[in-house]
């Protein structure tokens, strides 16, 4: 089965559907700090490398399995739909039935030819935006830090 592909605005209509929903912003810890979907919790799917880059977060499986249940509806978002597309495609492997990736993400996603912005992100729609990071929402919290 594909992942489901939803808009910013799909995921915050079905997140005010279905109160168990789940937004995953599988950012950086910094780049949630910044600022994330109202709601959302911080898995990082992969890391800022030292050298330039990003390495693949070795425990975002095992913790995305400690805290999510697999049949509540997951909405994976990043900052373009990159990086929550491969955290979705992981999420589903490991046997999650309702997963959706957020095409647009948080920052939107530009036509890399053009420089032009294809999707709006979730801030750019104008939906809620928090910067509180909490035991609740923030990876160390979810680690069980």
């Amino acid at each position: 089965m594909a992942v489901e592909h939803v808009t910013p605005s799909d995921a915050k209509a079905g997140l005010d559907a279905d109160a168990d929903a789940v937004y995953l912003d599988v950012r950086t810890e910094a780049e949630f700090a910044a600022g994330h979907p109202e709601g959302a919790v911080n898995i990082p799917v992969a890391f800022q490398s030292p050298a330039g880059g990003m390495t693949p977060n070795p425990e975002f499986q095992a913790v995305a399995e400690r805290v999510l249940n697999r049949e509540t509806k997951i909405y994976c978002g990043c900052q373009s739909g990159v990086r929550s597309q491969y955290a979705a495609e992981m999420l589903e492997r490991a046997g999650y039935s309702n997963v959706a990736n957020v095409v647009g993400g948080f920052g939107g996603r530009v036509n890399p030819g053009t420089g032009m912005v294809e999707v709006a992100g979730w801030r750019d729609s104008g939906l809620p935006v928090s910067t509180r990071v909490t035991r609740q929402n923030s990876y160390d919290g979810q680690k069980g830090c």
